[in-house]
């Protein structure tokens, strides 16, 4: 038995850049931020911001666009999922994203935003890939 799960709550550091597939999947992409404040043995106040790659598909990503954007607070819900590629110079490279299925706006909502209920997946593509537009 094994188990990829992964839930995040942070902000949205880049508005979402959504796009389609040539199959006409749509396709979301946004980095989210998550905060970790503890005191040293100093009694110093010390922080750390990890940034996530987050990937939605289908509905959800439709979701993304229509509701999410930079500055909000999330939920998310999804699974690890790295994938490879060689750069310019034909140096191996790995890329680990979430892969969202659950994804809820969280905190107040921006001037003049419509509310959003919680949206879920998994509205996913074939494990190939290779059509995804970024």
């Amino acid at each position: 038995m094994s188990v990829n799960k992964v839930i995040l709550v942070g902000n949205v550091g880049r508005d979402v850049e959504l796009r389609h597939t040539p199959a006409g999947a749509a396709v979301a992409r946004f980095s989210l931020a998550t905060n970790e404040v503890w005191k040293d043995k100093n009694g110093q106040r010390q922080e750390h911001t990890e940034w996530h790659n987050v990937v939605a598909w289908g509905k959800l990503a439709e979701f993304c666009g229509t509701y999410v954007s930079k500055g909000r607070q999330l939920y998310v819900e999804g699974t690890l999922r790295t994938r490879t590629y060689d750069d310019e110079k034909g140096n191996r490279r790995y890329f680990t994203e979430v892969r969202a299925n659950v994804i809820q706006l969280l905190g107040s909502r921006p001037q003049g935003a419509e509310p959003g209920a919680p949206a879920e997946g998994p509205d996913y593509p074939p494990d190939n890939e290779d059509d995804i537009p970024f």
